[in-house]
């Protein structure tokens, strides 16, 4: 009797073990089983990548041309979100929020330096609240004048703006843009004193400045290319510090002008915190769909040259921007809209 009963207590012991042994290996699995679910959910998001410009512009065009490519390399969706304001600001606050999973970037440009010093009240920072990805391409810009004004030349113009001050005027496209900070670097260097005139846009700017109404205008090449090509503009100066292809004969204003250099560019950032393999794996994509020649050939058509950094050096050039258009927009008394 006292047999059965150890027996019977070893069998129940031993069915307890198992019961709870079979409980634990479940719950693992089922752990296992929701991580890689999530995990695959994760993979399966598409990436976003934010444009804080409006649809059209060299922006938003370079962001989807990268994303068009990056999808493909990638083997997942890859959509471009616009979400214009405040110089892109909004979208950089958006990304800075956002999880840091690399299924969300945004393309910056020039204007994410600038921000900086401009608007005195971010709620993010430009360089620690982001994760560097690469910086995709950098565009020159040119200094035009319309055909009305006489001038043929930077020098001639400087002359003429010595002796005739605030006579002339400079176009503005948008305040606190690469174009803006590129005329009052100009006027910081060269000690004209010339009138800004500001625009809500590029082209109605343009339109002026074609109608004679104002008579300067730093531009994007790709806006003006036409009609300089046309006669109807006169093209001073490139702001790269050689000549570009598109423009050969046009000089570089840092002839006349030493050490001035001013070109929009276009890079991609994650929010902080992202893991160096994501990080990595970010990098690798881009810089692959980068060195595509249709790619390339696209994003040059835009009147940009490709650039490619590694994460590293982005996030060294995106420091050593934000301490150079900080001494610029001091000089500019420049204040957000």
């Amino acid at each position: 009797m006292m047999l059965t009963i150890h027996r019977l207590a070893q069998y129940l012991k031993c069915n307890l073990r198992m019961t709870l042994y079979l409980k634990s290996y479940i719950l693992v699995w089922s752990s296992f089983l929701a991580l890689s679910g999530f995990a695959q959910s994760a993979l399966n998001a598409p990436l976003k990548i934010i444009v804080g410009a409006p649809p059209g512009g060299t922006t938003d065009t370079t962001a989807r041309i990268v994303a068009h490519a990056l999808g493909t390399q990638l083997s997942r969706n890859v959509i471009v979100e616009n979400h214009p304001g405040a110089g892109g600001n909004l979208a950089a606050e958006w990304v800075a929020q956002a999880p840091a999973d690399g299924n969300t970037l945004l393309m910056c440009f020039t204007s994410h330096a600038i921000n900086a010093s401009l608007y005195p009240n971010l709620n993010f920072n430009p360089i620690k609240d982001f994760t560097p990805i690469t910086l995709v391409a950098s565009s020159p810009s040119v200094l035009v004048a319309s055909p009305s004004l006489g001038i043929r030349s930077l020098s001639e113009l400087i002359t003429y703006a010595k002796s005739h001050p605030g006579k002339l005027n400079f176009a503005i496209g948008a305040l606190g843009s690469s174009l803006h900070m590129a005329g009052e670097e100009f006027k910081m260097r060269s000690g004209l004193y010339i009138v800004n005139i500001p625009y809500r846009g590029t082209a109605p700017a343009v339109q002026d400045l074609l109608a004679g109404q104002v008579e300067l205008m730093f531009a994007a090449v790709g806006n003006v290319q036409q009609h300089i090509k046309s006669g109807k503009l006169i093209a001073l100066g490139v702001t790269s510090t050689r000549s570009i292809d598109s423009l050969p004969n046009v000089p570089p204003i840092a002839q006349i002008l030493p050490g001035f250099e001013s070109s929009a560019w276009f890079g991609l950032l994650g929010p902080a915190g992202m893991s160096p393999s994501t990080q990595k794996e970010l990098l690798q994509a881009t810089r692959q769909v980068l060195s595509l020649p249709d790619v390339r050939k696209k994003i040059e058509m835009e009147g940009a040259t490709v650039v490619s950094s590694s994460g590293p050096e982005f996030s060294n050039f995106l420091s050593s921007e934000v301490l150079r258009w900080k001494k610029v927009v001091a000089y500019s008394g420049a204040k957000p809209e």
